[in-house]
């Protein structure tokens, strides 16, 4: 039953028409519907691809606990790992569509959060205080998911709120309905997560939320919140999360474009697209960017944990993906994946689920959160006719805030801050520093992919960059330079394994004088051991950026820490000789320190945030790594 008319007719019939998915991509005057059997696997590497057949083959509907994958944590709630095999594909107008799909309203009982408001506020202050006053990230969201039951046969009532949703929700990624026979997904997402056409690999970092009570937008309102520190924070943190994401499916990372407002019936985002080139399977893509920041945290391993810990009940397809995945006339694989948000699930009982969560950081407040996770339920629920109707927003022309020249300039004023490093195109084959190029350099991994931005710096200034995780013992004594990096956790934990495991690391390259460069987690420890005390920042530095003084010059970085070393002078004798170190001029903090053959810095060169960052890096690997004399070359075969 492959025709709108016939699966509509047998829909009204009470009949099951079988497995489909119809869907409307982004800014598109048609719809799609694809129908086909659904089988169940059990890995992203088993969804089934067949090489050789152009167009969309399979539609996977993946669920946030295919995580475990990737060795995170989650709480396991079983949510199948559905794929719907595509056997016909057809292309309905939008008009004929609308004039086929259901027109009534979807009538609902017993509407009610599973979370009350005032719990969701209490997990709200306990992750501020627990887990970013603690330094186990950044931030993290935290859901909770309305739930109804509808009343009437539930795929009628899907069908009638996709139809409501291509009526009055506009700036949706896509907006769709996928039925696989145990349970039906209605939504409109606003978020591509990843796509892959023609070895182009497309993210979509969104965040920020601008609430328009009943769809109107209030101009003034809209600027206030575009200067919002909360929401620039917010969104460039995520920025900074899919840029690790990039680091590793795109073979030269990732370059920031916009930002752009996305603007939606009942709310409005700020975005950024990342784009970069890439050969691997497009399933490998999909596993090594589980899941979005903007639906889980940062850092992602970590946020996972913290999750687990304070939601204590599994996410069922929230916070995963549809991913369409096929071919293009070459025979190059397609993927088009957007985040399973703003998203009801309904199942064969009439039980209905919608899901939301609000992105938590230094700034937040449980009431804001609180009011965040109802305006972002306002879209689906009014599709469901659980909340106000917004104004028939697929109808005729509708007024672009983001087109107003000063909300033009507001967005564009984003970018003046952050680093030219991922904002510009860079030619792959650009050449490296002298005295830099073909060096080794080992990146030891604590738990934080900012180890994956950082290898494209390094790359790019001529280094050849080995990743390893902290838990993976090997030899170290084939490197010019090994780079403990940045990761979540207590610096002066004396039995935490991955601490202990660092701190082993550092001390033995202090003995052998190996050339050392620590980076945030890893400069704490490193401090440590040369005898600086540790302590808690009151306000944590969590996406913050600054100007600070840096060896004689004013360096602007970006910090993701809540631990600083402190010192009351700006050189340290130590074993392992004299250490010059940056520090605050108010507090004491060490923001850097070097020494003969190490040094360290707290903040991130790598970051977005850190528009000096690959100057920094530059300066400190130049005098960390000086150009080989020539004997040494000819000892080691012109190597370096």
């Amino acid at each position: 039953m492959t025709h709108l008319t016939d699966l509509l007719a047998a829909v009204a019939d009470g009949v099951d028409p079988g497995p489909f998915a119809l869907l409307r991509r982004d800014g598109a005057d048609e719809l799609e519907l694809f129908t086909g059997p659904v089988d169940t696997v059990e890995r992203l590497a088993d969804i089934p691809l067949t090489p050789g057949i152009p167009g969309a083959r399979t539609l996977a509907l993946v669920p946030y606990r295919q995580i475990t994958e990737r060795g995170f944590a989650c709480v396991d709630d079983g949510a199948p790992l559905e794929c719907l095999q595509v056997r016909e594909h057809r292309r309905i107008a939008l008009a004929d569509a609308l004039a086929a799909l259901p027109d009534e309203p979807v009538r609902t009982i017993d509407a009610a959060f599973d979370v009350s408001d005032e719990e969701y506020a209490r997990t709200v202050q306990r992750v501020l205080a627990e887990e970013i006053g603690r330094g186990e990230g950044a931030n993290f969201v935290i859901h909770r998911a309305l739930h109804a039951t509808v009343q009437g046969p539930p795929l009628v009532a899907a069908l009638a709120a996709l139809r409501r949703l291509l009526v009055a929700e506009r700036g949706a990624y896509w907006t769709f309905v996928v039925h696989t026979g145990t349970r039906t997904l209605v939504g409109a997402s606003p978020e591509r997560h990843v796509s892959v056409d023609d070895g182009l690999v497309l993210m979509n970092p969104i965040s920020g939320t601008f609430r328009s009570a009943g769809g109107t937008a209030d101009r003034a309102a809209l600027l206030r919140f575009l200067a919002d520190e909360k929401e620039v924070e917010e969104l460039y943190m995520v920025l900074d999360e899919e840029l690790k994401m990039m680091a590793t499916v795109a073979e030269h990372g990732g370059q920031v474009i916009g930002p752009y407002l996305k603007e939606m019936s009942h709310l409005a985002h700020t975005e950024y697209l990342l784009a970069g080139r890439g050969t691997r399977d497009v399933r490998e893509v999909l596993r090594e960017t589980m899941f979005a920041p903007t639906v889980t945290g940062s850092p992602m391993e970590n946020a996972c944990r913290v999750i687990a810990r304070h939601e204590r009940r599994g996410r069922g397809y929230y916070a995963g993906v549809l991913a369409l995945l096929g071919h293009d006339e070459t025979g190059r694989q397609t993927l088009d994946a957007p985040i399973l948000i703003r998203t009801a699930e309904i199942l064969p009982t009439g039980r209905l689920r919608v899901p939301v969560g609000a992105t938590l950081v230094r700034h937040s407040t449980a009431a804001g959160e609180v009011a965040e996770t109802h305006a972002k339920a306002a879209g689906v629920l009014a599709a469901l006719g659980l909340g106000p109707a917004a104004p028939a927003g697929g109808r005729g022309p509708v007024a672009r805030l983001a087109d107003d020249p000063a909300v033009r300039d507001a967005l564009a004023a984003r970018n003046a801050p952050l680093a030219r490093f991922w904002l510009d195109q860079r030619a792959p084959d650009a050449p490296g520093l002298p005295g830099l190029v073909g060096r080794r350099v080992l990146i030891v991994d604590n738990e934080d992919t900012f180890t994956g931005m950082l290898a494209h710096q390094l790359g790019a200034l001529g280094l050849t960059v080995t990743l390893r995780p902290w838990h993976v013992g090997g030899p170290v004594d084939s490197y010019d330079l090994v780079v403990a990096g940045p990761g979540p956790g207590d610096p002066g934990s004396l039995d935490e394994p991955k601490m202990v495991a660092l701190r082993r690391l550092l001390a033995g390259l202090l003995a052998t004088g190996r050339p050392t460069l620590a980076v945030c987690l890893g400069h704490q420890v490193l401090a440590g051991l040369l005898g600086l005390t540790l302590h808690r920042r009151e306000a944590t530095y969590q996406g913050l950026q600054r100007d600070v003084a840096l060896f004689g010059r004013t360096r602007r970085v970006g910090f993701y820490s809540t631990f600083t070393a402190r010192a009351e002078a700006d050189r340290l004798a130590t074993a392992y000789g004299p250490v010059e170190l940056a520090r605050d001029a108010g507090d004491g903090a060490v923001h850097a320190l070097r020494g003969r053959g190490f040094a360290g810095v707290q903040f991130h060169p790598e970051s977005v945030l850190s528009p000096d960052g690959l100057a920094v890096l530059a300066e400190l690997l130049s005098d960390l790594l000086p150009a080989p004399r020539a004997d040494e070359l000819s000892a080691a075969g012109g190597r370096a």
